[in-house]
């Protein structure tokens, strides 16, 4: 073979080689980027009740005969909609195996509503009694079952949502991984995950308001909230008393002028430097019994010791030290 051949077949190899990676990178151009064939408009719209894609610059049918991945079936309220799927709930971490196990029904009846027979209600307490042993393997997923059952009882009292019971139960499985539990008791610890989840989430609660519905006793609540956050590294801010005003507010059933005037008296004391070193529940509870005198609204100190669970003496003091850093911004 010439030298002129060979060159010739080398550049043709190149000129095929450069042809490919060309239509490789329009391919992967076309799939990341549907276009219209028509008038090469990307402003395309799905129509899922007819199952196509039109462009809506020329409205041309792009794709048709669709695969629906929805549901066979129609509802028209969420009551319909639970009782037509045929799906489970999603993964949570508020239970020991994540929802992903099954659960044998409390209800004695069968697929049609019937009731079962003697024989076969029997026989379906045995099955759920091993249904439960099973979900329980070993002493770790008992503990924490045990915990997590703790955590939604305390947050059910606290009136806590959902996702502060999502934070709370994940800070306890990092704790029992991290083998925090020795020398502690499961309440304890859960309590503590509870109190630190309700902080970072911005829903405090009192140490006081968890210590009542806590099987432990606040000393030990503390201790080992300190240790927890300390292990695990958890960055939690301290508690701001203007995030305990809206539920005191709430719960006293003041109007909103009452609740601007709060924060605003609280805001004035954080400029202040009033609050430095004193119980932010104090002076939540001291500006809400301020702001109600400056609405016009009766409330009294011993209704809002009450809802937030400090002495009366507390709120006359810090009451009057947040006047007198209001009369002093506005000297």
């Amino acid at each position: 073979m010439t030298e002129s051949a060979r060159s010739y077949r080398t550049r043709s190899a190149r000129a095929r080689e450069d042809t490919g990676e060309r239509e490789e990178e329009d391919a992967v151009e076309d799939e990341e980027t549907l276009r219209c064939p028509e008038c090469g408009s990307t402003n395309l719209a799905a129509d899922d009740g007819r199952g196509e894609t039109v462009c809506e610059d020329c409205g041309l049918v792009v794709e048709e005969d669709e695969i629906d991945h929805g549901p066979e079936w129609r509802a028209f309220d969420s009551a319909e909609k639970d009782e037509k799927s045929r799906v489970g709930a999603p993964t949570t971490n508020m239970m020991h195996d994540k929802g992903l196990s099954t659960n044998i029904g409390w209800q004695d009846k069968d697929a049609y509503g019937n009731s079962l027979s003697s024989n076969q209600r029997q026989k379906m307490q045995r099955l759920r009694t091993w249904n439960e042993r099973f979900r329980t393997r070993d002493s770790k997923e008992r503990n924490l079952k045990q915990a997590l059952g703790e955590i939604d009882r305390m947050a059910s009292a606290l009136g806590l949502p959902d996702n502060v019971r999502e934070t709370a139960s994940v800070i306890y499985r990092r704790a029992l991984d991290d083998d925090l539990l020795p020398g502690r008791s499961i309440e304890g610890v859960a309590t503590s995950a509870l109190y630190a989840a309700a902080r970072m989430a911005g829903t405090p609660r009192s140490l006081d308001e968890i210590t009542v519905v806590s099987r432990v006793d606040k000393d030990e609540i503390s201790r080992t909230y300190r240790y927890v956050v300390r292990e695990l590294g958890l960055e939690i801010e301290p508690a701001d008393p203007e995030q305990y005003v809206p539920r005191f507010a709430s719960e006293l059933g003041l109007t909103d002028e009452s609740e601007r005037h709060a924060r605003q008296l609280l805001k004035t004391a954080k400029e202040q430097g009033i609050h430095s070193g004193k119980s932010p529940v104090g002076l939540a509870a001291a500006a809400i019994y301020a702001a109600s005198l400056l609405a016009n609204e009766k409330v009294t100190q011993s209704e809002v010791s009450e809802v937030a669970n400090i002495s009366e003496v507390t709120i006359r003091n810090r009451y009057h030290e947040l006047l007198e850093a209001e009369e002093g911004l506005t000297a």
